[in-house]
């Protein structure tokens, strides 16, 4: 990728990574690549609102290490414990606030799957978001997702792969394999810990 250079293009890729698959890794990238972004921060929720009270969550740091594993080696791709360090409730308002603080003159992007961006709405300041950055689906071919027609959006096509944290977590509690799922490292992470048992 070649690009002239300015401000740095940063992709915002947050979630729960409960725990990370290989799902994640190619939108990542392939946003990465389609938008000509320097780096995707891939940003572990401390507690991730939506989601708490609804099923047990791993430990933050647990699902921090899981990312680090996940991205090594993957060029482009950056961990960020942002939001753990800031502590309490995860919201991506804070998060961009955060990063335009450390950077002034980036361009940012929120990177969403096709899930979150149908539910963008529902989103603690979601205006704010939508101010502070560009909007992006990463939505596999065929019929786009229905999107919030208040916002602009841009649309990354990524292959098609029905690839859940849910189903990850299922088979480890069943005691079924997930190689070719995720990285041999995040399975290591998760053996060793005692994750999703």
């Amino acid at each position: 990728m070649v690009r002239s250079r300015g401000p740095r293009r940063i992709g915002v890729f947050g979630g729960t990574f409960d725990p990370p698959h290989i799902g994640h890794l190619v939108a990542a990238l392939e946003a990465r690549a389609a938008l000509e972004l320097d780096v995707v921060l891939l940003v572990v929720a401390n507690v991730p609102w939506q989601k708490a009270g609804s099923r047990p969550i791993s430990a933050p740091e647990d699902r921090l290490a899981m990312v680090r594993e996940a991205a090594d080696g993957a060029e482009g791709l950056e961990v960020s414990d942002l939001e753990l360090r800031r502590g309490g409730a995860s919201y991506t308002a804070d998060t961009l606030a955060d990063l335009r603080r450390d950077e002034p003159d980036a361009e940012l992007f929120v990177i969403l799957g096709r899930d979150a961006a149908a539910g963008f709405a529902t989103w603690e300041r979601y205006e704010d978001v939508a101010a502070a950055a560009t909007l992006v689906v990463v939505d596999r071919p065929g019929p786009p997702v229905e999107l919030d027609g208040r916002f602009a959006w841009q649309r990354v096509d990524i292959p098609e792969l029905e690839l859940s944290s849910t189903e990850l977590r299922e088979r480890v509690a069943a005691g079924r394999s997930i190689r070719y799922l995720t990285t041999d490292g995040v399975a290591s992470v998760i053996e060793e810990r005692g994750l999703y048992r």
